[in-house]
């Protein structure tokens, strides 16, 4: 996969595309970092047998450096609530793929308030003191404290 990965990375960028490349282990994310990829996508799945693979792009979230940096990086495959979404959001990863659980669903409204009522702490500050702090889109401090936010403590989300 990784002197593939890097030529077509490279080709992508030499005729103006922008890629995603899809990771579902610990060696195709770290192949993805080698190769410089800009935009990687964890997915929830095991590519061989199609089974979803619970909390894999929480557990692979520690190996993007920083956030919102160079890298976007992406979560998805079995998000079907507004907590498991704040739950990707709060590790680091830029953005969560909700597919057909939004797509067409009377649930719609409730993610979309989700996102734009109470946004997250940028994983980067997380060290800062701000966990009690609530910021709007512009970086205004908004009344908190934050609700339903895993914490480093919360052995269900964090192994």
């Amino acid at each position: 996969m990784e002197p593939a990965l890097e030529n077509f990375l490279n080709l992508a960028t030499v005729i103006g595309l922008e890629t995603i490349v899809e990771c579902q282990t610990f060696n195709e994310v770290q192949a993805a970092l080698d190769a410089l990829a800009q935009n990687i996508m964890v997915f929830n799945r095991d590519r061989i047998t199609g089974q979803f693979v619970h909390d894999q792009a929480i557990k692979l979230a520690g190996m993007f450096p920083g956030g919102g940096g160079l890298i976007v990086t992406i979560a998805g495959g079995g998000v079907s609530t507004p907590d498991q979404m704040k739950k990707l959001l709060a590790v680091g990863y830029d953005g969560v793929v909700v597919r057909k659980t939004v797509m067409g669903s009377a649930r719609a409204p409730e993610f979309i308030r989700t996102v734009r009522d109470r946004t997250l702490l940028p994983a980067e500050f997380s060290q800062w003191g701000l966990d009690d702090f609530e910021f709007d889109m512009d970086g205004n401090a908004m009344d908190g404290p934050k609700k339903d936010i895993p914490s480093p403590e919360d052995n269900d989300v964090f192994l």
